[in-house]
């Protein structure tokens, strides 16, 4: 079903490259396709272009926007299945979830397309005082100007559009890096976005290195690094990204707490959902399970028993809903952090074997809080299970974290839900519902090492424009009526 080839997108323009990349069915391990892969110059240039694409770019009309990023969702829509399916090759990713996350990504450019006609102003009176009699004002949003996108292997359609969509909306140029490990959807979409009326050199989809890609983090032409990964690279990015404003959505290790009046067997599925989907490998993946001591004991018997009856495989089977991990690197990796829990102490109530790039669904218990599967992101199958008898102190050990991304609570009592919707140091508090929930119209983002900024169409789309103002003297306009 895959091209043998995959060309990048220099400037809105595909170009074979002479440098190739390979890309790999990560069920098998076999090259499946090869995609063109750009060097540092070609970076640059991508640069130059986006620079040069900043003034069109601004000066096209609400309704020319709308109407490419309908095409978008148009061509999408049009290649559901065939994205699906190159979702679950070169990610891994089983094909049900791979649906989903194309489904998520044409709703993420419907989302921009209705907000880039009404991005506002306002008015603002300025008589706040006599020195300031007869003067008004009025103010825009506008562009910030070309934009820098590096995206990670885990989402890589959607994380891709919660980037691209919000610059087409505003009439913010591009260029975009996508992970090595998963290029091909991006650079679909690229060919989609060949076709949608764009000016020249509007956007540029990139797979390249590390070094390669060092401009769109220090070069100044660009006026906004927006970067989704691990909080070592992203804070290591932000250190050199100069001037330019930078958005940030990294990591964290999900808390979720189960009170005695949960309904247990809601919590239960959708906490298995959120521990074990995707294999684990999301930034709001489910990693730590609070549960109250009074249905302990009921509420780890739900949970082992569907977890051990999830299904590991290959990805394009409808029943399979744990693919493999990203590479055998990573899985490895996995059973060694499981390993020096259970050495220190941690017993493993399900799960904890590795099968080549598998790892099983795996539930730990007595875990000291300081080792890396509780403290650290596992971005792997593996959750931590705890028993509380005190719903604020439940609170407090979320917040006994250095990440704060989202955090689930399941309660029916609204006081205590609203207790940690204030006292949780998280971006967001998902009552009766698991941490890894997303709506990708809302605020998403993290405090403390778990990022800076907000994603969520319209939250982006301030963060990718800026004010500016016009001051006006009425006693001025007066005068010269007269």
């Amino acid at each position: 079903m895959l091209k043998a080839e995959y060309p990048y997108w220099l400037g809105g323009r595909p170009v074979a490259g002479k440098a190739k990349l390979e890309v790999t069915n990560k069920y098998t391990g076999e090259a499946v396709t090869r995609v063109g892969l750009a060097g540092r110059e070609v970076v640059e240039e991508a640069i130059g272009l986006a620079a040069k694409a900043a003034g069109p770019m601004r000066r096209m009309a609400p309704y020319k926007r709308q109407e490419a990023l309908n095409h978008v969702v148009e061509g999408i829509a049009a290649r559901h299945e065939e994205f699906s399916e190159t979702l679950a090759i070169e990610a891994g990713k089983p094909i049900r979830d791979a649906r989903g996350e194309v489904t998520r990504s044409l709703d993420t450019f419907r989302i921009a397309a209705e907000e880039s006609v009404r991005i506002y102003g306002e008015y603002q009176p300025l008589e706040i005082s006599p020195r300031a009699d007869g003067y008004e004002a009025i103010w825009k949003r506008v562009p910030v100007g070309p934009c820098a996108f590096i995206t990670p292997f885990n989402f890589p359609l959607n994380l891709a559009a919660h980037k691209v969509a919000p610059a087409l909306a505003t009439g913010c140029p591009f260029v975009l890096k996508p992970a090595r490990l998963t290029p091909v959807t991006s650079l679909m979409l690229g060919e989609i976005l060949a076709e949608a009326g764009l000016p020249e050199g509007a956007f540029s989809i990139l797979p390249c290195g590390h070094e390669a890609a060092e401009p769109m983090v220090t070069d100044d032409r660009l006026k906004l690094l927006s970067f989704t990964g691990s909080p070592e690279v992203g804070w290591g990015l932000k250190a050199r990204s100069g001037k330019k404003r930078v958005l940030l959505e990294l990591g964290g290790n999900a808390g979720c707490i189960v009170e005695a009046d949960a309904d247990l067997d809601f919590a239960a599925k959708r906490i298995i959902t959120g521990a074990f989907y995707q294999s684990g490998q999301s930034c709001i993946s489910v990693q730590r399970i609070y549960i109250h001591e009074s249905v302990y004991d009921e509420m780890r018997e739900r949970l082992v028993a569907a977890a051990s009856a999830l299904k590991w495989g290959d990805p394009l089977n409808e029943e399979t809903f744990l693919g493999p991990l990203i590479t055998e690197e990573d899985a490895v990796r996995v059973e060694a952090w499981v390993k020096e829990a259970v050495t220190a102490g941690a017993k493993v109530a399900c799960g904890g074997t590795r099968h080549g790039v598998f790892y099983e669904p795996t539930l730990l218990e007595d875990v000291d809080p300081k080792q890396k599967v509780s403290c650290v992101e596992v971005f792997g199958p593996v959750a931590t299970m705890e028993p509380y008898s005190n719903f604020q102190d439940a609170c407090a050990r979320i917040n006994d974290s250095v990440y704060g991304l989202q955090a689930g609570v399941f309660a029916r009592d609204i006081h205590k839900v609203f207790w940690a919707f204030n006292e949780l140091e998280v971006g967001g508090v998902v009552a009766n519902d698991i941490p890894s929930m997303r709506v990708d119209s809302m605020p998403y983002g993290g405090v403390k090492n778990s990022g800076l900024g907000r994603e969520g169409i319209r939250f982006a789309i301030e963060e990718m424009t800026e004010i500016r103002l016009l001051v006006l003297n009425r006693i001025g306009r007066e005068e010269s009526a007269n």
